[in-house]
């Protein structure tokens, strides 16, 4: 099976890796070419354009940074669907509005082309050693088709539902994840405030119900101050507004998600948008005056 890959940012570029790895015939763009010559070296081929791509495939996989992009890659000039045949599966994951995957969609079947919105779950390491959570939404014979090529890049694939339906369960990851990292921080910055060694605190309750993969993955970060993004600020504020989006559009109370996104939109402004997410601990250092990892 030939795969078009577009897209190879933090995420994009080990995910690609990974279907040479398999042995995937991979046909890979990108608007910047460094990564493409690196993914060339690897054994991909390269394209000038996604039509290109897309016209050298029959799963044409897409990950980019927001619904715009996606949109100008499907349906602009010189873009997926310029090159796709009919029966290509479309799928994009990228984590978008679930209300954009639904139109860019529509545009797919009018060609022919199915789609999947099939964004993921576990930032640059997980995408490097190939055990991300792929959460998908569409057509189930669609996601058939694709599955073994899903689990090359994740340890796990689930069809959550229609189209759309990937992307919602993103999202619900999206708050669980930003929630998850503003307690931390607090928490921590609570023990360490009252001369709690925060590393003791760590080892303690990782083991308890409290414990998390959050925390797992991202206290040891907080407590070396490391902020190097696996998962950058930005992209969660583009995710969080989604959630927003979406929950205003349903109806669903989203308290906790509005405060989150606040302390980053903090972290934004004081020119924190390219730190990892666990940057949240930052903001509550700023506000109480002390920092996690300080001695």
């Amino acid at each position: 099976m030939k795969i078009a890959f577009i897209g190879l940012g933090i995420m994009g570029k080990p995910m690609a890796r990974n279907l040479l790895r398999a042995g995937y015939d991979v046909t890979v763009y990108n608007r910047s070419r460094g990564a493409v010559e690196e993914l060339v070296k690897d054994g991909a081929k390269a394209a000038n354009s996604a039509a290109e791509a897309a016209a050298q495939a029959t799963v044409v996989i897409t990950m980019l940074p927001n619904s715009p992009q996606v949109q100008e890659v499907v349906c602009g000039e010189k873009g997926v669907l310029e090159g796709a045949k009919p029966g290509t599966i479309l799928v994009d994951m990228s984590s978008i509005s679930p209300i954009a995957a639904q139109e860019i969609g529509k545009a797919c079947l009018e060609r022919g082309v199915s789609m999947l919105d099939a964004p993921v779950s576990g930032g640059e390491p997980k995408a490097i050693d190939g055990t991300l959570s792929i959460m998908v939404g569409g057509d189930a014979r669609a996601f058939e088709q694709v599955y073994d090529i899903l689990l090359t890049m994740g340890t796990s694939a689930v069809l959550c539902g229609e189209l759309g339906a990937g992307n919602t369960t993103k999202l619900a990851n999206q708050v669980i994840v930003a929630v998850n990292i503003a307690a931390v921080s607090e928490a921590f910055t609570l023990s360490t405030m009252a001369g709690v060694d925060p590393e003791k605190v760590f080892h303690a309750i990782r083991g308890g119900l409290a414990g998390s993969t959050v925390l797992n993955a991202k206290m040891p970060m907080i407590l070396n101050d490391d902020y190097k993004p696996g998962f950058k600020v930005d992209l969660h504020i583009k995710d969080l507004n989604n959630a927003l989006e979406a929950g205003h559009t349903v109806g669903a109370p989203l308290p906790l998600t509005a405060a989150v996104m606040e302390m980053l939109q903090n972290l934004h402004a004081n020119h924190c948008g390219q730190d990892d997410h666990c940057a949240i601990a930052k903001y509550y250092q700023k506000v109480s005056g002390r920092g996690i990892a300080e001695k």
